[in-house]
């Protein structure tokens, strides 16, 4: 039977550290943002009546993070970024089906290799607001005036308090606390993407980790400057919300890519 492969990052790492670790059983990292691609798509697909075992070829497609440099030769691209760590690698594709991008550095990093694509622009997380209620998003949840929401990579040097939430919790768990908040805060890009998507100001904190390239590209993509990050999380909350989105969803829903279900897809070159 055939089937679209919904490409996403989420690679097992040790438990324990150490040489023990490498004979213990490993775990999937299960970063949130990482895990969004799969379950919009899949969103999107019921709400359109299209069943996803309905695929009349074998194809992959990449939706949501910066994982561009996973493409293979004619996938689907639909909203994913460059890597902004992986900007000097040589990529192993020479064609692309690309339906849109997070944002105008990715294009532009794509119009360098000599691979066309549209100017369409968002990260599919935007659409959370769109697909779900924020409501019932945050049913059970305690109201919070903020909430802190690190980078993955930046969980374990951050300051831990009962506004702290960590990236890796459950992903219906940490969108529920997003939603159940005032503000947001912190160096995860999604936890950004998602808020505004709610209506929830968010503010960009510094990653000690992630190279400034994802954020500058989703903010540019989204209608404004580029990214205005804080420092600190002191300074985020005096700083309050950046500019909210100049940003509709109708382009990036109108790009995506339902053909692959419904007939035998195209090939942008």
């Amino acid at each position: 039977m055939a089937e679209v492969e919904l490409v996403h990052w989420n690679p097992t790492r040790q438990v324990v550290s150490g040489r023990l670790g490498r004979y213990l059983p490993k775990r999937p990292v299960n970063n949130f943002g990482d895990l969004l691609g799969p379950v919009i798509v899949e969103r999107i697909l019921q709400k359109r009546g299209i069943d996803p075992q309905s695929a009349p070829a074998d194809r992959r497609l990449l939706a949501i993070g910066s994982i561009l440099h996973f493409a293979e030769e004619g996938d689907t691209v639909w909203g994913i970024g460059a890597n902004g760590k992986r900007l000097d690698d040589e990529m192993p594709f020479t064609t692309l089906d690309v339906r849109a991008v997070r944002g105008p550095l990715t294009r532009d990093y794509l119009s360098r290799l000599g691979i066309a694509a549209p100017e369409v622009y968002g990260d599919p997380g935007l659409l959370v607001g769109h697909l779900w209620d924020r409501a019932e998003l945050a049913k059970g949840r305690k109201a919070s005036d903020y909430i802190v929401l690190p980078n993955f990579h930046d969980y374990r040097s951050a300051k831990h308090s009962s506004h702290l939430v960590n990236p890796k919790a459950p992903l219906w768990d940490v969108i529920g606390r997003i939603a159940a908040s005032s503000f947001v805060v912190g160096s995860s890009l999604h936890a950004m993407i998602i808020a505004e998507s709610l209506g929830i100001p968010a503010r960009l904190v510094v990653s000690g980790t992630e190279p400034i390239f994802k954020f500058d590209d989703y903010y540019r993509g989204t209608g404004r400057p580029g990214a205005e990050p804080a420092e600190t999380v002191a300074e985020a909350l005096r700083m309050g919300g950046q500019q909210a989105p100049d940003w509709s969803p109708d382009p990036l829903l109108e790009s995506f890519p339902a053909d692959l279900w419904t007939s035998s897809g195209r090939l942008y070159q």
